[in-house]
């Protein structure tokens, strides 16, 4: 399980709506890998990766990052680089549902993720 979701109920005076609030206790995953001794490139990476707005994204190439961020080449991280510029449900989708990409984002490191990504269960 990736996340665990504990609902508490919070009491407070209902609105108009008559709705009460709930308060949710959420233990979620991030980045395993500390960046001391990466430099500058490699920790922004891997900072970019794991804070993409898209939690599902985060996930995909946060773990990438950290298990492969060390052993990319100067041509793998300018394409790392350029990938994550990708608005997120482009990528996701892409990397999920076969959607197409634009081709100067499919290279190497791209079939890379995906593969990580289907070994993941993700």
């Amino acid at each position: 399980m990736l996340t665990s979701i504990i609902p508490e109920a919070i009491w407070c005076r209902p609105g108009s709506s008559g709705l009460l609030a709930f308060a949710w206790n959420r233990r979620m995953t991030g980045s395993t890998r500390s960046s001391e001794g990466m430099d500058d490139r490699r920790k922004r990476l891997l900072y970019r990766c794991w804070h993409r707005g898209m939690r599902e994204m985060d996930l995909i190439l946060g773990r990438f990052v950290d298990e492969e961020i060390g052993s990319l080449t100067e041509a793998e991280l300018k394409d790392l680089e350029n990938l994550i510029e990708v608005p997120d449900p482009d990528l996701y989708a892409a990397l999920s549902d076969g959607a197409p990409l634009a081709s100067e984002y499919r290279t190497a490191l791209f079939d890379r993720i995906k593969s990580f990504r289907r070994g993941q269960g993700a």
